[in-house]
């Protein structure tokens, strides 16, 4: 299947799932992403437990320490990734690697945007005394905003790959099922940062 050549017109609709292997990396895409949920319902409930939690006279709390603007510049590059990895999956349904290839190279650069913010937001903490090891309410935070952080670094080298390997050789159905697992899993991505946003910053500086 993969020597096949194909054109827009004869190109499936659902290059995707075309294949047995196609379906296969979609349902193990989302089992995958079911299994993440329950990790990333830990380390909230973790997070939620000790917020603002420490030793007596604890110097930082939620309302102290986060910044708005700088969550929601970060929530701004990262739901713009999303809508990138949209147009580029609609580039894939039209059989256009060009189209796929420049957006997803567009969701890379946004990713690596957010995820520049968030290493000069850790910097920033560890800077001021609000380290990793300062107390149970920074531990938590650490490990789940990290937690995440860590998701943002895999599907940026994923992606990454799946550009650098495909750039010269063209749609066929043994990638496309690669670039639209890769696609969900960003999606997934930005919809766990939706709730951070929600749950730490928002939540954490209006109460």
């Amino acid at each position: 299947m993969e020597e096949t050549k194909f054109t827009p017109q004869t190109w499936p609709n659902h290059a995707e799932q075309a294949t047995a292997e196609g379906k296969n990396k979609f349902v193990g895409i989302w089992i995958f992403i079911c299994s993440d949920i329950v990790l990333f319902a830990s380390v909230f409930a973790t997070y939620l437990s000790l917020r603002n939690k420490g030793p007596a006279g604890m110097e930082f709390t939620t309302q102290s320490l986060f910044e708005l603007p700088l969550a929601f510049v970060m929530t701004m590059l990262l739901l713009t990734s999303s809508l990138t990895s949209v147009y580029a999956m609609y580039h894939m349904k039209n059989y256009n690697i060009k189209g796929v290839i420049t957006w997803m190279a567009i969701t890379v650069l946004l990713g690596l945007g957010f995820l520049g913010l968030e290493i000069y937001e850790f910097y920033h903490y560890v800077h001021i005394g609000f380290g990793y090891t300062q107390s149970a309410f920074s531990s938590a935070f650490f490990t789940l905003v990290g937690t995440h952080g860590l998701h943002v670094i895999i599907g940026l080298v994923w992606i990454t790959c799946l550009i650098v390997r495909n750039a010269k050789r063209g749609l066929n159905l043994y990638n496309a099922p690669k670039f639209y697992a890769a696609s969900i899993y960003w999606h997934f991505i930005d919809v766990v940062w939706v709730f951070i946003f929600t749950v730490v910053y928002l939540m954490g500086v209006l109460g």
